[in-house]
Parts: C-alpha cells; structure tokens; sequence
C-alpha cells in the first residue's frame, strides 16, 4: 500500500512509522512526505531515507482555498492509497477531501471525540479527568470529528503538566498509528465503507489498556 505522509513539525510519528517498516511490522511504503513548513525537521529526516519530499506552504495572508488546491494536487501526484496526517497542523479542505475521500487518516492526541483541537493534552487536565490518551480517525470535514477507527488511553498523574501528558501520549500514538496502517494496508480495516474485521467487541474502536 502506498502512501503519503503529511507532516508539519520534527516528524516523530513518521518516525514511528518508518521503523515499524523496517520491522516488519507495517506492510506500507511511504512515497512521499509533504509539510506544510519548509523548516519541518521531517523533511529532512524522509529524504536522508530516500522519500521524495515536497513543501506547500501557507503564509499569513495567503488564499486558504488556493493552498488546499495546491496541496491536493501535489499529494496526487504520488498516487496514494492512503494519507496519512501526523502532526500535520492544518485543517484540511475540500479539495483533498474530496479527491481522496475516506483515504485520510490522523492521529490526535486525546481521546476523541473529547478535547477535538490542537491542545488535547492541556485540554485533559483542565477538564480534570483521570485518562486521556490517542486517537487514530478518519479525516472528515469537521475538525477531529471523523469516524474513530482505534484508541489507545494512558492515564493522567497528579503531578503531569501539559508537556510531560503528551509526552505519554506520544508513546501510544508511536505504536497505535503503525498499527493501524498495516491494519488498513492488509484489509483488517476497511475505510470505505469503515469496519473492522475482528472477532468481537466495537468494530469501529479498539482501546488498549493504559500503561502504569
């Protein structure tokens, strides 16, 4: 299965992903990385392993809809069967929406679909609960509002802050989103229609255990 990676920062869910790659572990092939920021250290990172990578970037002022074109078409380019956001900051819009419908998948740092947005883990502690964790879905229109394809929880210290929270997070984000990639690229997960070929339980969530 091949596929693009869109990413906005250092890339440590690509990272992830291109080790469970060399595992074994995650039967995709990543033909390309696009940011959104040409200082994103990710991009350097994919093209030290050979990626092809690629920038569209967004500027204070510039047209939002002709960005979303721009990106849309450049992602097009490789042909994917997936899209996979990771840590990729910007909403997306309907040009790649709708030219790559139920093919695009993120990961959020909470448990969706409390605490939706860009500050997940502080959102958890100001809401006071006692888990949080991360959440892999498919991307919709809505911001962090698409299908939940599988979840991951950790648990909330007394003593956690923002940073060291999502640092947790970040744990179970480096192993669920691999998974569910290979999940995808074998067939046990279907996008389209979403479903999930397992033997029991909520076919549209899996939600591990936090570790203690």
């Amino acid at each position: 299965m091949d596929a693009v990676v869109l990413v906005s920062g250092r890339g440590s869910n690509l990272r992830a992903i291109c080790a469970a790659i060399d595992a074994g572990t995650c039967d995709a092939n990543l033909v390309a990385v696009v940011s959104d920021r040409k200082s994103a250290a990710a991009l350097e990172f994919a093209a030290g392993r050979g990626i092809p990578t690629c920038v569209v970037s967004l500027r204070k002022g510039d047209d939002r809809a002709l960005w979303n074109e721009a990106l849309a078409a450049e992602v097009a380019r490789f042909e994917p069967d997936l899209i996979v956001l990771a840590g990729f900051m910007r909403v997306l819009g309907a040009a790649l929406l709708e030219r790559f419908p139920g093919r695009i998948i993120n990961v959020h740092p909470a448990l969706l679909p409390s605490f939706p947005g860009h500050s997940g883990a502080q959102d958890a502690l100001n809401g006071g609960v006692r888990i949080s964790g991360c959440t892999v879905h498919v991307v919709d229109s809505g911001v962090d509002s698409g299908p939940i394809i599988a979840q991951a929880a950790v648990p909330v210290l007394p003593d956690d802050d923002a940073e060291s929270l999502h640092a947790r997070i970040q744990v179970q984000e480096h192993r669920l989103l691999p998974r569910v990639i290979h999940q995808i690229a074998t067939g046990a997960i279907a996008l389209d229609p979403l479903r999930v070929n397992a033997p029991s339980g909520d076919p549209t969530r899996s939600l591990t255990a936090p570790d203690v």
